[in-house]
C-alpha cells in the first residue's frame, strides 16, 4: 500500500507559478513510476506528466510542454510539479498517482492516488 498526499495548488493569476508536492508513504517510493494528473469540472481525468523510477523516463503533455516540470526527490519520498506560465485552462484537481510498471504512463491505470488539490488560475 502506498499512500499519497499532494499540497502546493491555491489561486494564481494567469502567467504565475505555482509548485505541486505529493508526500509519498508505505511501501518503497523510490520503487514506482509517478505521474501527475488533472481533472476539471465536468471533463475527464487527464494525464499531466510522469517520471519513471530513476526519472530515465520523463513524459509531458503537449498542453504543458516547456511549461511544466515534473521531478522527484527519492530520499524525502516526494515527487513535485513546478508549474510555470500558468494559463486558465490549468484550472484543474490535480493528483499525483504511483504506479509499479514503467509502461502505459500516460494513462490512468495507476495503482495508487492521492487526494488531490485544487489550482485555480484567474484571468
Amino acid at each position: 500500500q502506498v499512500q499519497l498526499v499532494e499540497s502546493g495548488g491555491g489561486l494564481v493569476q494567469a502567467g504565475g507559478s505555482l509548485r505541486l508536492s505529493c508526500v509519498g508513504s508505505g511501501r518503497t517510493f523510490s520503487d514506482y513510476a509517478m505521474g501527475w494528473f488533472r481533472q476539471a469540472p465536468g471533463k475527464e481525468r487527464e494525464f499531466v506528466a510522469a517520471t519513471s523510477w530513476r526519472r530515465a523516463i520523463i513524459y509531458y503533455a503537449d498542453s504543458v510542454k516547456g511549461r511544466f516540470t515534473i521531478s522527484r526527490d527519492n530520499a524525502k519520498n516526494t515527487l513535485y510539479l513546478q508549474m510555470s506560465r500558468l494559463k486558465p485552462e490549468d484550472t484543474a484537481v490535480y493528483y499525483c498517482a504511483a504506479r509499479a510498471s514503467a509502461t502505459m504512463l500516460t494513462t490512468t491505470n495507476y495503482d495508487y492516488w492521492g487526494q488531490g488539490t485544487q489550482v485555480t488560475v484567474s484571468s
